[in-house]
């Protein structure tokens, strides 16, 4: 014991002496600036000083939250994002356009294309040939929706789904239209919703991260990045944590091995004590981010394996998720998963499934990846509502972009493939704060343009944060002189799908 006293002691005077090494224009600048803020806050807070909390500090939401946060009374508690990485083709899942099946291989006109620009992957292509879906669509539940034969578990809950056809994006390659999608710009480096959403209301479970990542084992296609659930400019305690498939669900997680409990939280003790004197001499926050994510990551070794153990769930639900619900680390055993997370407090939750990118072979590709994802995300829907969970939880189904009514590559009776597209495709929510049964925005005939209601990709974000309770003009961070905020100086709220 007295050897950690004696770090301690050796830690404390080396930052003393640092401190006393520190020129005279630093002190002069930190000074000044201690100064002035003081004086600042006096003007703006007279009462708030020397210790005195002001009416707004006492707002604070438990839990960790800014103050003030909500904004107002929020309609959804959590959320789901079923995120289809690749992009979705719209015509063979839930954007119904019947009058191509006359249109077979003919050019797509100029009129409709009006000189959008092309990927690289079919401007060079000698001509465009509209290629109709080789799947049938039918009108299911009273909402009398149209839904693709592919998705027949879905089809089953349409009148629980809130459809966004009119979605766009200005991005038209994967990466940056995927980094678009989750933080709101189509560089790195900004936050991304989730870690805006942990920022701004804090966590509902003290155990367990207030926002959690899923990422499928199967499906292939583009690389995912762990700076798409990234924290960016924000505090490193709300990033995303990630949860694998395997024994170490999050790594680096367990003790080693001769290493119990009792050591590491005595471990930990004298490192916040150490954290403690590091803030207390250079007042940088991200010191008290790494303590709260040492202290996490310890009550996480409690909490994690009891969420992630689904040998306890009863036969009937892996019926309903299906066979590969028993495998970890697939998409049906991730949507169960993320099920028992959301009962547990999670606030955000977010499952990528890749594959969906399918620029030949279309209609097989896409068949085996609705065979993957239709039912475990119908499942998903329904266990939520049958828990009571629904009502306050929203659940959101999309991808990066849509894709093209012409045949990239060669065109038969059989085969076709799709290249991306990102001036309309379609996404769905449902649950909490949005109408059930309805469908939004419009597409002309060839779903290449957007003929009523655009949402752009801004408006979803500013949607998404109302429902739980935020303006997304308000909920901003100061960085580099300047303040940011999810949805940049953009978007606008989507009132008409607000039930």
């Amino acid at each position: 014991m007295s050897h950690y006293h004696d770090i301690l002691r050796s830690k404390h005077a080396g930052l003393q002496k640092i401190e006393q090494q520190i020129d005279r224009r630093q002190f002069l600048t930190k000074t000044s600036l201690g100064i002035g803020a003081m004086a600042l806050g006096a003007l703006l807070n007279p009462k708030g000083l020397l210790g005195q909390p002001s009416s707004n500090l006492a707002s604070e939401v438990s839990g960790g939250g800014l103050p003030g946060l909500p904004h107002f009374t929020p309609k959804v508690k959590r959320i789901v994002y079923l995120f289809q990485s690749g992009g979705p083709s719209q015509f063979e899942t839930y954007d119904y356009k019947p009058k191509l099946q006359e249109l077979f291989g003919q050019q797509l006109p100029d009129s409709v294309r009006k000189g959008q620009r092309l990927t690289g992957m079919s401007a060079s292509q000698s001509s465009l040939p509209i290629a109709p879906s080789l799947f049938k669509f039918k009108q299911y539940g009273e909402c009398r929706k149209w839904v693709s034969e592919l998705m027949p578990h879905t089809a089953e809950m349409v009148d629980d789904l809130c459809f966004i056809k009119s979605m766009y994006t200005e991005q038209i390659n994967h990466d940056p239209a995927i980094t678009f999608f989750q933080t709101g710009h189509q560089l790195p480096g900004r936050p991304s919703i989730g870690a805006w959403v942990s920022y701004g209301l804090g966590s509902d479970n003290d155990n367990l991260p207030t926002f959690i990542t899923l990422v499928s084992k199967k499906g292939g296609g583009q690389p995912l990045y762990a700076r798409l659930w990234g924290n960016g400019f924000l505090p490193t305690e709300h990033q995303g944590v990630q949860f694998r498939s395997g024994k170490d669900p999050v790594l680096f997680l367990n003790n080693p091995e001769n290493y119990d409990g009792e050591d590491r939280a005595r471990m930990l003790s004298y490192l916040k004590q150490l954290n403690g004197i590091q803030h207390d001499t250079y007042g940088d926050p991200e010191i008290n981010a790494r303590i709260a994510q040492y202290e996490m990551a310890y009550r996480m070794q409690t909490s994690v394996p009891e969420v992630t153990d689904l040998s306890g769930e009863p036969e009937y639900v892996f019926e309903m998720y299906g066979e590969e619900s028993r495998d970890p680390g697939t998409y049906a055993a991730n949507c169960l998963l993320a099920r028992l997370l959301l009962e547990k407090g999670v606030k955000f939750v977010q499952l990528y499934q890749r594959g969906w990118d399918q620029h030949v072979g279309l209609p097989g590709g896409i068949k085996k990846q609705c065979r993957m994802t239709d039912q475990p995300t119908a499942a998903l829907l329904k266990d939520l509502k049958q828990r009571g969970l629904l009502q306050d939880t929203l659940v959101i189904w999309g991808g990066e972009f849509g894709r093209t009514v012409y045949s990239q590559g060669k065109l038969t009776s059989k085969t076709y493939g799709r290249d991306h597209h990102p001036r309309c495709f379609t996404m769905w929510m449902a649950g909490a704060g949005v109408k059930p049964g309805f469908s939004y925005g419009e597409t002309d005939d060839f779903s290449y343009n957007i003929v009523k209601d655009p949402v752009h990709v801004h408006d979803f974000h500013a949607t998404l944060l109302h429902l739980m309770g935020i303006d997304h003009e308000r909920l901003t961070f100061k960085h580099q002189g300047r303040r940011f905020r999810l949805t940049d100086v953009h978007g606008h709220l989507v009132k008409p799908i607000l039930s």
